[in-house]
């Protein structure tokens, strides 16, 4: 609350007024000498000879410092698309399942999914911290294989996050708490809320060659110089498939050296997942780059999203994954996770393992 006083020479004198707002909401005129409270109808009318002093009380918001964040380019997009008239309009703005009349549309595995769940009576109550055992088991099993060694192994630990962005963001918590100092890669370009999510995080990134406008395609000779001269123990940011915003995935070989060159400096892949199944239509092919450095017994973090591929735009529903070298590590990553997701630092006794 700040004041602002009026003053002013006059004829008349007028007791020391101040407006205030404490009659039911109403504006209130207190005179100061007579000591009673006057309604927003009302003035002093004295003919005295004096000065006239008016302190009025002005709301000023303590949020007032807070800068206008900029306007989404993307959803602006959209918006715009709504007021065109155009009877020939398309809209490239936000990438959306939708009818024939442009109404959004809802998978039919979607909606058998629900009816399943209403079938079973499924209720609202309370999920552990690292989200649905059920969803996490699933989510797992897609991205790598419900055969594959690592799951057998309990060497994946998952946690539910709120889609790509929420899963993201929880691995670069991850980072800037246990990882004190590392850098991410992340290729130029990227999708724009990469950079924005590890600043938020106060995690230190820079970009790695990948798209090349010469050729309008993957710039492979400088990804592979870029990563290699990172600090040791960098994380290098990947899309899974689908790159976001090119659509240009390397090949199968150039994977396997990438996998080399990051096996050699030590470093740790984050791949990013939003995509599994658009690239190729198949989910086990669009899921292999993160497969075979899995085989390769790396330790691979892995943030998935399924607004995308099955079109759950409003349910957020997505997963952070930690595949590491053992079971106890695994067991240690979820606990980490969980300790992220409730904002403390677990006291070292509290841990499952003393392995990480």
């Amino acid at each position: 609350m700040a004041s602002s006083v009026l003053s002013a020479a006059s004829h008349s004198v007028s007791p020391s007024c101040s407006l205030s707002t404490t009659h039911k909401g109403k504006p209130m005129i207190r005179d100061n000498t007579l000591g009673f409270h006057r309604g927003p109808n009302s003035f002093s009318s004295s003919r005295s000879r004096g000065r006239i002093s008016m302190a009025v009380a002005v709301n000023v918001s303590r949020f007032e410092g807070i800068p206008m964040a900029p306007p989404d380019p993307i959803l602006g997009v959209s918006e715009a698309f709504k007021v065109d008239n155009s009877d020939v309009k398309l809209n490239l703005g936000v990438g959306a399942y939708r009818t024939e009349e442009l109404q959004p549309y809802v998978l039919n595995v979607v909606k058998k999914a629900e009816n399943l769940m209403l079938e079973r009576g499924d209720n609202k109550e309370y999920l552990p911290i690292e989200g649905s055992a059920a969803f996490n088991k699933a989510t797992a099993e897609l991205l790598l294989g419900a055969d594959n060694p690592a799951i057998k192994q309990q060497r994946v630990a998952t946690v539910q996050g709120l889609s790509g962005t929420g899963s993201l963001r929880l691995g670069a918590a991850l980072i800037e708490r246990y990882f004190p100092g590392a850098k991410v890669l992340i290729s130029a370009p990227t999708w724009g809320n990469h950079k924005n999510i590890f600043n938020d995080a106060s995690v230190p990134w820079s970009e790695y060659r990948y798209y090349d406008p010469k050729t309008v395609g993957l710039d492979f000779e400088g990804m592979i110089e870029d990563i290699k001269s990172a600090p040791e123990g960098s994380f290098i940011l990947l899309h899974g498939c689908a790159h976001n915003p090119t659509g240009i995935d390397p090949t199968p070989e150039q994977w396997e050296k990438i996998a080399d060159v990051i096996q050699e400096k030590n470093h740790i892949p984050f791949f990013d997942v939003a995509y599994q199944g658009f690239a190729s239509g198949s989910l086990d092919e669009d899921a292999a780059s993160v497969r075979l450095f899995v085989a390769r017994g790396m330790e691979v973090l892995v943030a998935q999203s399924y607004s995308k591929n099955l079109g759950l735009y409003a349910e957020r529903i997505g997963a952070i994954n930690v595949v590491s070298s053992s079971p106890e590590s695994a067991a240690r990553s979820s606990f980490l996770i969980d300790n992220v997701f409730q904002g403390k630092k677990p006291v070292e006794k509290d841990c499952p393992t003393n392995v990480l």
